[in-house]
């Protein structure tokens, strides 16, 4: 579960320099660790059941 809280970290940090340098690779990489970070917690919750 660890890896899921680094790729939502990682996410907010491209975000955060997205914002800061105004570049849009830094968008789409900080949106696909989120994204990432997101489905793995998905997947995640339904085998706790």
């Amino acid at each position: 579960m660890r890896h899921v809280y680094i790729r939502g970290i990682l996410g907010l940090i491209w975000l955060a320099a997205a914002i800061v340098s105004g570049s849009m690779l830094y968008v789409i990489l900080g949106a696909v660790f989120l994204y990432s970070a997101y489905t793995t917690r998905k997947k995640g919750k339904k085998g706790d059941r």
